[in-house]
């Protein structure tokens, strides 16, 4: 992606960037499945050894339900700031959007893949990397886990999530808030099952 389509989109507010890209739930797609597989591959080419493990997350990793059309894929990496660094200038070399994201401490590493300054242009990922020790973003693991194990609680969340979209197409940050309790109860639940297991 040019870096002025990157500046321009960090010059917009969170209403601006909200109508640019809405927030749409589709039909599970089987492709979802095969976009992580190549963007995994496409991944461990650029930073080689230094992703450790790749998994895919959120909702397009949960078959049956409906999702935003959005491939997230987290990453672990090494607890190492040179390394890192690396990892941000090889990335941005190949095109994605680096945000450094401080919404779950600690700060962890978010590129972006698929936005322009005119929307969305083909496939979307979000990518995440953060080391081992961060257990609030490993801890998605548990929750998608779960629901692929448990249909009804990924039917539940599903219903969540339509109404939220509905309630705010164009409010990205409420539509993600509004999740929030369910997964950390489900999250919770998750963990202890699989502890004991």
């Amino acid at each position: 992606m040019k870096s002025e389509n990157t500046n321009k989109l960090n010059q917009l507010s969170p209403e601006e960037l909200g109508k640019l890209f809405p927030i749409s739930l589709v039909e599970p797609q089987a492709e979802w499945k095969l976009l992580f597989e190549k963007e995994k591959e496409l991944i461990t080419s650029i930073i080689g050894d230094h992703a450790i493990r790749i998994e895919h997350i959120g909702s397009t990793a949960i078959p049956n339900i409906k999702a935003k059309p959005i491939i997230d894929i987290l990453v672990e990496i090494p607890n190492n700031t040179s390394i890192k660094d690396e990892i941000i200038t090889l990335m941005k070399t190949k095109g994605y959007i680096f945000i450094l994201r401080e919404d779950r401490p600690p700060a962890y590493l978010s590129f972006l893949k698929g936005y322009t300054n005119k929307g969305y242009k083909g496939n979307i990922f979000h990518i995440y990397m953060a080391e081992k020790e961060h257990t609030t973003l490993w801890d998605r693991l548990y929750f998608r886990n779960y629901l692929n194990e448990y249909g009804d609680i990924g039917k539940e969340y599903e219903l969540l999530k339509e109404s939220l979209a509905a309630e705010n197409k164009y409010n990205r940050e409420a539509y993600t808030s509004g999740k929030d309790v369910l997964v950390e109860n489900v999250t919770q639940i998750a963990k202890q099952h699989y502890q004991k297991v």
